[in-house]
């Protein structure tokens, strides 16, 4: 069994209600779910559009990296996910943000995901779950989080949001 770390966000529908939604499929593939508090923040990217609720799942997975990656694209599509444009309003994403310790450099797939470490609404919710989590690059996720901006993010609920 692998650990590996989700993040989730979504800005159209109902996202809170999409989230919880999310979280319930993705424990029918990954083991010992925890979820962070969840957050709002601006969107980045385009800026143009709605706020984004975002969380942070941690489990335990037997699916190797691209078997997760179709699991949670299912997922996405389930829910109703539509990929129009990059960094677009969506109803639900779902991102490998880490699989283990490995480095994943594939067509379909980039681990640790490549923006990770730029953006608060990811951070955030990680360290809530794991401050202390080394990247396989060496650095530590709750010492990444004081380099980035928190200013646009809120915290919505605790951890409970998803029961």
């Amino acid at each position: 069994m692998t650990n590996v770390y989700l993040g989730l966000g979504g800005n159209l529908g109902d996202r809170r209600e999409l989230m919880r939604s999310a979280v319930a499929e993705i424990r029918q593939v990954v083991d010992d779910v925890r979820v962070s508090s969840l957050y709002e923040s601006a969107a980045w990217g385009v800026t143009d559009q709605p706020a984004f609720l975002n969380a942070v799942v941690r489990g335990r997975t037997s699916l190797n990296p691209l078997e997760l990656l179709d699991a949670v694209q299912s997922i996405e599509n389930e829910l109703g996910r539509v990929r129009e444009q990059r960094w677009g309003p969506r109803l639900i994403d779902i991102d490998i943000l880490l699989y283990g310790a490995e480095v994943i450099d594939e067509p379909r797939l980039q681990v640790p995901h490549p923006y990770m470490t730029q953006r608060g609404f990811v951070l955030r919710p990680l360290a809530d779950l794991a401050a202390g989590l080394t990247l396989p690059d060496g650095s530590l996720v709750g010492e990444l989080l004081t380099t980035v901006s928190q200013s646009d993010l809120r915290r919505v609920e605790g951890p409970d949001w998803a029961d």
